[in-house]
C-alpha cells in the first residue's frame, strides 16, 4: 500500500518505545535470503518490535541473536519514522504513522509505502486488586472522553478513575486515538498522568499509590513478552480476553497490526526490498512467531 504524506492509512481496520527482555535464543533457523552485516539494510523501528527485528536479522545474518543484536538499533516509533523520511533508514518496523508524521512526509516530499507485517492487539490493564475484569469497548471510549469518571460505574469500587496516556507521537497514543477514540475527542490528561515510555506505562498502573485507581494501555506482546509485572492484568473487552487465540482469530476487539514501512522511491530489488518481501514470506512469518509474535494469518 502507497500513500502521499498527508493521507490517512486506509487500512487502520488491519491494525499499534526502556527496559526490554532480550529475545529467545537458541538455534538460528535456516534462510533463504542471507546477507553479511554489511549488507544488511539500514533498520529502524519501535521497542515493541525489537526482538522481531533481532530474530530476523539473526535469521538472515545466520548468526546468533547475541551476535545478531549488536547490528540492531531502533530509536522509538517516531525517532524512526524521521529517519526514514529523512533518508537515515532504508527500512523500519512500526505502528502506523501519525498525522504529524505524515505531514513530514509531505513536506520533505516523500511518499511512505506501508506494509503489514505481523498482528497484535490494543491492550487495557489495571492493578491487580481492581475487582473490574471486563469493560465494554464504549466504556473505554467514554473513560479517555471523560464520560465515565468512577469506578463504581463500571461495578468497581467507589474511586475516581486515574486514567494514563502516552505521549503524542508515540506509537502507544497514535494507536490510542485511531483504534478506539476515532472520532471522540480524548480529554487532555494532566501532566502527571502522561507517561514518557511503555514500560512506565505499565508500572505507573501497578504501584499507583498501592491502589487499584488506574488504568493504562499498551500493545499486547510488549505487555506479554517485552516487559510484564505480576500486579497488572489484561481487561477483557466486550468479553474477549486479549491473547494469542483471540488476537490471532480477530475475536478480541482491538486487533492492530504492525507495519514496515519503506520510501516508496526505495530501488526494487534493494536489500530492503528483498528483506520485506522475506518477512512476509512463511520463513520470515514463522520467524516471527517463534519470537512470540502473532503472525499474519
Amino acid at each position: 500500500m502507497r500513500i502521499a504524506g498527508i493521507l490517512v492509512l486506509a487500512v487502520l481496520l488491519l491494525s499499534g518505545c526502556v527496559a526490554v527482555d532480550e529475545a529467545p535464543e537458541g538455534d538460528v533457523p535456516d534462510s533463504s535470503l542471507h546477507f553479511t552485516p554489511e549488507e544488511y539494510p539500514r533498520v529502524d523501528g519501535s521497542t515493541l518490535t525489537i526482538p522481531f527485528s533481532e530474530a530476523v536479522a539473526a535469521a538472515v545474518m545466520g548468526l546468533p541473536i547475541e551476535e545478531a543484536r549488536q547490528y540492531i538499533f531502533h530509536n522509538t516509533t517516531h525517532n524512526a519514522y524521521v529517519n526514514l523520511i529523512e533518508g537515515n533508514a532504508d527500512i523500519i518496523f512500526v505502528t502506523p504513522p501519525s498525522e504529524e508524521e505524515l505531514a513530514y512526509a509531505e513536506k520533505l516530499g516523500v511518499e511512505l509505502e506501508v506494509i503489514p507485517m505481523l498482528r497484535d492487539g490494543f491492550v487495557f490493564f489495571v492493578n491487580e486488586n481492581n475487582p473490574v475484569n471486563n469493560v465494554a469497548f464504549q466504556d473505554i471510549v467514554d473513560i479517555y472522553s471523560g464520560k465515565i469518571t468512577n469506578w463504581k460505574q463500571l461495578g468497581g469500587e467507589d474511586k475516581v478513575i486515574i486514567a494514563y496516556q502516552r505521549e503524542e507521537n508515540s506509537g502507544s497514543q497514535t494507536g490510542m486515538l485511531k483504534l478506539v477514540m476515532k472520532d471522540t475527542p480524548m480529554m487532555e490528561a494532566p501532566k502527571e498522568l502522561m507517561i514518557g515510555d511503555m514500560g512506565s506505562i505499565i508500572d505507573a498502573v501497578a504501584i499507583y499509590d498501592n491502589d487499584v485507581a488506574a488504568i493504562g494501555y499498551s500493545y499486547y506482546y510488549f505487555v506479554k513478552s517485552m516487559w510484564g509485572d505480576e500486579h497488572i492484568k489484561l481487561l477483557a473487552v466486550d468479553g474477549v480476553e486479549p491473547n494469542d487465540e483471540t488476537i490471532g482469530n480477530n475475536s478480541y476487539p482491538i486487533v492492530s497490526t504492525t507495519y514496515m514501512v519503506l520510501r516508496s522511491d526505495e530501488p526494487e530489488g534493494s536489500n530492503a526490498r528483498l528483506l520485506a518481501d522475506w518477512i512476509l514470506s512463511a520463513e520470515g512469518q514463522s520467524v516471527a512467531e517463534k519470537s512470540g509474535y502473532v503472525p499474519l494469518k
